[in-house]
C-alpha cells in the first residue's frame, strides 16, 4: 500500500514490530467502551492479528493503519471497517493513544487522509462512524471533517451500569 502522508502525519500498514503498540491500545480499559471490547487481548492473538494484517480490505472486509508522527513515532491507530464494496460504503474509527497528542490536529489530518483515500482509491460513495453521545472530542472532529449526524441509536452501549446514545454519522461523497 501506498503511504498517506500529510503534513505532520502519515499513515502506513501495521508491521509486526507494532505488538507492543497494538496490544497496549487494545487493552487499554479507557477505550474498550469506543471499540466494544469486553475483554483483554493476548499477545499471542495480536501477533496473529498483525500476521495476517497484510490480507486485502477487499477479502478482510478491513483496514487498519498506524498514525505516525514525522519522527516516525506511532500516535494512533485509524481503522476502515464493515468495507461493503457492493454498495461503496464503510465505516470509520479512529484513536489518538496518548491523551498529550489528542486535539494537536493528528487525528483531523489522518481523518483528512483516510476519507480521501476511500473516495478516491476504494471508491466509495459514503463514510459512517458510530461516536458514544459523552465523546465530544470525536463528534467535533468528524463534525469538523464535514461528518453529519444522521441518527441516534437510543440506549445502545451499557458502559458501567449506564446506558449510553450512540450518534450515526454519514460523509457522502459528492461528485
Amino acid at each position: 500500500m501506498v503511504t498517506l502522508k500529510g503534513e505532520n502525519i502519515y499513515l502506513r500498514a501495521l508491521e509486526p514490530e507494532d505488538l507492543d503498540f497494538v496490544y497496549v491500545i487494545e487493552n487499554d480499559e479507557q477505550i474498550w467502551e469506543m471499540s466494544s471490547t469486553q475483554t483483554p487481548y493476548s499477545r499471542f492473538l495480536i501477533k496473529q492479528y498483525l500476521e495476517n494484517s497484510h490480507k486485502d480490505i477487499y477479502e478482510v472486509k478491513q483496514l487498519r493503519l498506524v498514525i505516525c508522527s514525522n519522527d516516525h513515532a506511532a500516535l494512533g491507530l485509524i481503522d476502515l471497517f464493515d468495507f461493503c464494496p457492493a454498495h461503496n460504503r464503510a465505516g470509520i474509527g479512529i484513536l489518538i493513544a496518548e491523551k498529550e497528542n489528542r486535539g494537536s490536529g493528528y487525528g483531523a489530518e489522518a481523518l483528512q487522509l483516510v476519507v480521501n483515500y476511500g473516495f478516491t482509491h476504494l471508491n466509495l460513495h459514503q463514510l459512517y462512524a458510530n461516536i458514544s453521545e459523552d465523546n465530544i472530542i470525536s463528534i467535533k472532529l468528524f463534525e469538523n471533517q464535514g461528518f453529519n449526524k444522521v441518527g441516534v441509536k437510543k440506549d445502545w452501549n451499557l458502559v458501567k451500569d449506564t446506558y449510553k446514545d450512540e450518534f450515526l454519522y454519514q460523509l457522502i461523497y459528492v461528485h
